[in-house]
């Protein structure tokens, strides 16, 4: 170990694929990947050459979760892996950082934090678009009453898959747990929760319209926050040209963000503030150009949580919140 990694907390990834690539590639200081699991163990070998030479790759998820200079695990599997990879970490006294949703299905979830507070571990859970810097933005700018009550949120998230998309994982419900409701339909009522707080359902609609899966690839959903305002939410498969649209509307000012960077297109908020004789408003342009830092920025705040400094990530108890809307919605 050399001196910029002595002290660091060591962090074993499960699963070494697309965002197990992403979460190595994205760390911050005082952080190091010290062991790598992938069933194939060829993937996990990649991310050790790529990103951390030192570490130790491997198939067998319990000697990474065990190694020593292990604190922290970060799941990044499919959907119906992750709660039990999460409960084998903190079995084994680790603290936890899951990939979203969490779980395939709420009650391993559930299990997994009840575990985790009766052995005072943190367990997070990977919504990482809460730190996004638009929405980071907005959250700044508009919070404390600023612009008066929230009236009403209008997100919409999409992408349009690719030839095969409906024989991946994600089109196999035994192993997602859903389809586009769960995909990315559960970043939008995250993003909403961390708005507004707790939400109910209103009215929700899911099918499937293009895609030959037995999945939703579209969703449609209607939730209003307790402290006020409501929310109209649309995730889809058939967004043919990649979309993220999340507008946020108080009474005297509005925020329109879209993009996420990439194939969504740059990152870009504008606020739309009410004068006080109305009529067009004063309009101001964010623009974000920079690289996400979204994952980095969110790998931080689970570190945060886990030496007892505020964290503004989503707990695994905002998953659970998360998950009881997909349930309500799948079993309506």
């Amino acid at each position: 170990m050399n001196e910029s990694t002595e002290g660091a907390l060591g962090i074993a990834i499960i699963g070494c694929g697309l965002i197990g690539h992403k979460r190595a590639a994205n760390l911050p200081e005082g952080v190091r990947v010290v062991a790598a699991c992938d069933l194939t163990v060829g993937r996990a070998e990649a991310l050790v050459t790529d990103f951390a030479p030192e570490a130790v790759p491997t198939d067998d998820p319990l000697s990474a979760i065990a190694h020593p200079e292990v604190g922290l695990v970060i799941v990044a599997t499919t959907h119906d892996q992750l709660a039990a990879l999460g409960r084998m970490a903190v079995s084994e006294g680790r603290h936890v950082l899951l990939e979203k949703p969490g779980s395939h299905r709420t009650e391993p979830l559930l299990e997994l934090a009840d575990l985790a507070d009766s052995l005072g571990l943190q367990v997070r859970v990977g919504y990482n678009h809460r730190f996004h810097p638009g929405f980071l933005k907005i959250r700044e700018l508009g919070g404390e009453g600023r612009y008066g009550p929230l009236l009403w949120i209008r997100a919409r998230y999409g992408h349009g898959g690719r030839i095969g998309y409906d024989s991946e994982w994600r089109a196999d419900p035994s192993l997602s747990g859903g389809g586009e409701l769960i995909d990315q339909g559960s970043h939008l009522i995250d993003l909403t929760r961390c708005l507004t707080g707790e939400v109910d359902l209103e009215f929700s609609e899911y099918a499937t319209q293009f895609w030959d899966m037995p999945v939703d690839d579209n969703v449609y959903l209607a939730l209003r926050p307790r402290t006020g305002g409501f929310a109209w939410l649309h995730a889809s498969w058939t967004e043919w040209k990649n979309l993220f649209s999340f507008e946020v509307s108080y009474r005297t000012a509005k925020f329109e963000l879209t993009g996420l960077g990439g194939s969504y297109g740059p990152e870009r908020l504008v606020l739309h503030e009410m004068r006080p004789e109305m009529g067009p408003p004063d309009s101001t342009v964010f623009e974000f150009p920079e690289a996400d830092e979204s994952w980095r920025l969110e790998t931080e705040d689970v570190v945060a949580s886990i030496q007892g400094r505020p964290a503004m990530g989503a707990a695994i108890r905002d998953a659970l919140a998360v998950h009881d809307i997909i349930d309500e919605v799948y079993n309506q």
